[in-house]
């Protein structure tokens, strides 16, 4: 038993830096491992007591903090409020642009408030990587990875010389231009460091510190391979992280994941991915950080434990952190770090007691996966988490496609193709950090093509063919091994450097196909960590996630209506079926390539030139100045309204508000921000064209993030959305409760607005699930909505609303719309929330809904604003405000 006293001396001594020496390096450090309990502790709550112990203004809020963490820890429990303050932030470009649109509009208003712009200026260190906005418009041929860019560079070209301006203007700031990789890919393979310095201290000398990191995408957990606790937050989140502001969080639940035994033959990271993606949703570690312990880690590659770390979101953990051991100081060598440093990070690990398997550790609970249970898998059609074996995929399309209406015996004539049947695929993509992090997988996928083409199996020409490795080391290592000739001949030329199908840019399917798109269940496959309705293409129906080898495999059968462990690939040159095992590499194949050509060399060469960027991003003009000058003719950026709209309040009120929408379970980010291709009938388009901008250029919505009027019209406007007030109408659509009208929703939301009326939308289970998207939360908001009652809510989305404004609040337990009878129809009236002290007064509030015939349902809801924090950023009308508020 840790008595406060004890624990407060302790705290109090590891203030005091001492100095750590290793490898010629001698930094100081807060040294923790001293606190009484820190070596039962998860490493994960070790990392955080570090950082509050470092990070903390006063010796008291040290001490209150550290004892929450530790006593969380040990009592396996969740804890209270801490302040985490990350060594650096991460940022892809479709989330980063509007964060820095944001900090230049900050500037503007610090600058009306008479103050002086360059204190609006990141403090810690913050890395852009330009990945997302290339998109596969060419494929399958030798010029398309310069096709895209040269593409990429004309639309993206305001974008471009905003964020070179930003890369000039501010400090702390990095940016990669386009084409050199994916930012989670790039971030393990350069970025992180396990042990950093901190950038913030003020005392003397150098701090030693954990890497540590927030990203603005979910998949930042990718990092957590390599023992670097971190992950995805909204955008507002990073901004006020990245100007020195602590990332508020309740002391997290930490779910141990002991793993046993190895992999067996030809099973992969991608594989291990999707088990631990099925067995930990179903767990329910929504919220939790899982740990991962066991002999089994041991087995695993630095990369493979990325694959795993990677698919984190998909599960709802906020992180799933692997132990630092010489596997990841290996790979820290390979890909180039410095000896000396890694030397140093040992070192300082060992010092704070986490280095390696280490004793037995204190968990909220345990949960077990055996690695030689692991299977080659798929997971589909459209949920990270449902996986299924090779043999019963076929069972699971044709279930999914019946459910959908289909007659399983329909075929279609294609011109050019034949007839083809429901299954078809119209994409297979290698694509994503997933997999692309993982040597093994890539060129396990160059080993089969080769043996296809050996073979003399030809693709088929309705399947779109998607090659979009990670970095330029991954092309690198495929060319050294010979295997970039063999993925040619089958159509997977490198189609550009950025994440591509994974987030929807997967460009128009076979124009011959096309037509077709209705008639046909089409499915793609892709090596990518989403799969969710109308992510990968609003052609596509079924989507299904693997490793590269399978999706090369698909692509030569072309249909997911198959089961290849008894049906063949496809039929040989010489009239004999080939099968999957005849084409599938042994292991000892992939490990003979990879020690021939895998060495320090791939990733010294594949970086080099990091940050300077093609000629298109050479010739790009942007300004220099302290404020932007922003262009009002600019379809791509503008001035963001958050400080004009925001409603500074201590007592938050919601009375009068109509629904906008009444949706049901699983609604994910991707149905609430706007993403993908702008559809030519859409509020979107219709803006663009009153503007000037041809069809061609309208470019996708995550590439105009920086333009809110733009991303206003395509908030909830996924295909997908079904909204029951859309009487039947699948899509962004919704009723116009003033004029009865179906309409899109952007339209119905402007009506409200003129005419006074405040918006809620209600909700089921696990809303905002999926990526951490700051337009899920800012979308809302700029259309008028103002608080969001669901069921349940996921942790980065839920956070994301409150930093916006928003007032999040969830149904008793046990109640629902359904339950309570709510159609949509009524008028919604919110009890005051008193946000005064920080935390909401009451807790439970009520809410009234008033029927059009007078009825009055009454109903409690739980106000979802966790720590005093939050309800800070709420009574100022977001983090944003109060952020500006503490620089002014």
């Amino acid at each position: 038993m840790v008595t406060d006293s004890e624990l407060r001396s302790a705290v109090l001594a590891a203030r005091r830096p001492v100095e750590v020496e290793a490898g010629g390096t001698r930094r100081l450090a807060h040294v923790v491992s001293s606190i009484p309990g820190a070596e039962r502790l998860p490493r994960a709550l070790v990392v955080l007591l570090e950082n509050v112990v470092r990070r903390a203004a006063t010796d008291d809020d040290a001490v209150r903090m550290a004892s929450a963490v530790v006593r969380a820890g040990l009592d396996g429990r969740p804890g209270d409020e801490i302040e985490f303050m990350p060594a650096r932030v991460l940022f892809q470009d479709f989330t980063g642009v509007p964060v820095f649109v944001d900090f230049a509009a900050m500037r503007d208003a610090m600058v009306e408030r008479g103050g002086d712009p360059m204190r609006v200026n990141p403090r810690i260190p913050c890395t852009l990587v330009v990945d997302h906005s290339v998109i596969a418009d060419e494929s399958e041929c030798a010029c398309a990875v310069e096709k895209n860019q040269e593409i990429e560079a004309r639309r993206n070209r305001e974008r471009f010389a905003f964020l070179k301006w930003a890369s000039r203007s501010f400090d702390n700031v990095e940016i990669v231009p386009p084409g050199e990789g994916i930012c989670h890919q790039l971030n393990i393979e350069r970025f992180s460091s396990v042990v950093t310095t901190d950038a913030l201290h003020e005392g003397g000398g150098t701090m030693a510190c954990f890497d540590t990191l927030v990203g603005t995408d979910s998949h930042t957990t990718t990092a957590n391979g390599l023992g670097v606790l971190g992950w995805g937050v909204g955008g507002i989140e990073a901004e006020a992280a990245a100007l020195g502001q602590p990332v508020s969080m309740l002391v997290p639940p930490v779910v141990e994941l002991r793993l046993s035994g190895s992999l067996g033959a030809g099973a992969s990271g991608m594989d291990v991915a999707l088990n631990v993606a099925e067995l930990l949703r179903s767990a329910g570690v929504v919220g939790s950080i899982v740990e991962v312990t066991g002999p089994g880690v041991a087995s695993l590659t630095a990369t493979q434990r990325a694959c795993v770390a990677n698919m984190t979101p998909e599960y709802g953990a906020t992180a799933t952190l692997f132990p630092v051991d010489d596997v990841t100081c290996d790979y820290l060598v390979l890909t180039g770090r410095r000896e000396a440093d890694v030397a140093f990070a040992r070192a300082y690990l060992e010092a704070q007691g986490v280095y390696g398997a280490g004793p037995e550790r204190v968990y909220a609970r345990t949960l077990e996966l055996d690695l030689g249970a692991v299977e080659p898998s798929l997971a589909g059609p459209s949920r990270p988490h449902d996986r299924v074996g090779v043999s019963g995929l076929k069972g699971r399309f044709e279930s999914a496609a019946r459910e959908s209406g289909r007659d399983l015996s329909e075929r279609v004539e294609v011109d050019g193709m034949g007839s083809l049947g429901h299954g078809a695929i119209a994409i297979a993509a290698i694509t994503s950090c997933t997999t692309a992090t993982d040597p093994a997988m890539m060129v396990a996928a160059g080993l089969l093509a080769r043996r296809a083409v050996e073979r003399g199996l030809a693709p088929k020409p309705w399947v779109k063919k998607v090659l979009a490795p990670g970095s330029r080391a991954t092309e690198l290592l495929l060319e050294r091994c010979g295997l970039m000739g063999p993925l040619r001949s089958l159509g997977f030329h490198t189609c550009g450097f950025g994440c591509m199908s994974c987030i929807g840019n997967s460009g128009e399917i076979k124009a011959a196909l096309k037509p077709h798109a209705r008639e046909l269940e089409l499915t793609s496959v892709l090596s990518g960590n989403r799969n969710f309705e109308g992510r990968i293409s609003p052609d596509v129906s079924q989507n299904y996630l693997c490793a590269p080898a399978l999706v090369v495999a698909y692509s030569l059968v072309g249909t997911m209506d198959v089961d290849l462990t008894r049906e063949p690939v496809g039929v040989g040159a010489d009239g004999t079926p080939v099968m999957l095992a005849d084409l599938l590499p042994t292991d000892a194949e992939v490990a003979s390539a990879l020690a021939v050509h895998l060495d320090a060399t791939v990733f010294e060469e594949g970086t080099r030139g990091l940050f300077e960027g093609g000629a298109a991003w050479r010739t790009i003009e942007s300004s220099e100045s302290a404020t932007f000058p922003w262009d009002p003719d600019s379809t791509y950026v503008r001035r963001a309204p958050y400080f004009d709209i925001a409603r500074p309040q201590d007592v938050v009120e919601v009375s009068g508000a109509r629904a906008l929408a009444l949706l049901g379970d699983f609604v994910t980010t991707d149905h609430i921000s706007p993403a993908g291709s702008i559809a030519a009938d859409s509020p979107a388009a219709r803006y663009l064209a009153e503007r000037g901008v041809a069809r061609e250029d309208y470019n996708t919505y995550g590439a105009r993030r920086g333009n809110h009027e733009v991303m206003a019209r395509g908030t909830f406007a996924n295909v997908k959305l079904r909204n029951a007030l859309a009487e039947g109408r699948v899509g962004g659509w919704t009723k116009n409760l003033l004029s009865g009208q179906i309409q899109p929703i952007f339209d119905a939301a402007e009506a409200y607005g003129a005419a006074g009326v405040p918006l809620v939308v209600v909700a089921g289970k696990l809303y905002g699930s999926g990526s951490s998207r700051d337009w899920a939360g800012k979308g809302p908001l700029l259309l008028g909505v103002r608080a969001v009652i669901a069921e349940s809510f996921e942790r980065i989305h839920r956070s994301n609303l409150v930093q916006m404004g928003v007032l999040p609040l969830q149904f008793q337990e046990g109640q629902s719309a359904e339950k309570i009878g709510l159609l949509g129809t009524e008028v919604f009236d919110v009890d005051p929330v008193d946000l005064s002290a920080g935390l909401p007064e009451p807790r439970t509030v009520g809410v009234r809904a008033t029927r059009p015939d007078g009825t009055e349902l009454r109903f409690e809801c739980v106000v979802r604003v966790d720590t005093p924090m939050e309800g800070r950023f709420l009574s100022r009308g977001g983090i944003l405000p109060f952020v500006l508020d503490s620089l002014s």
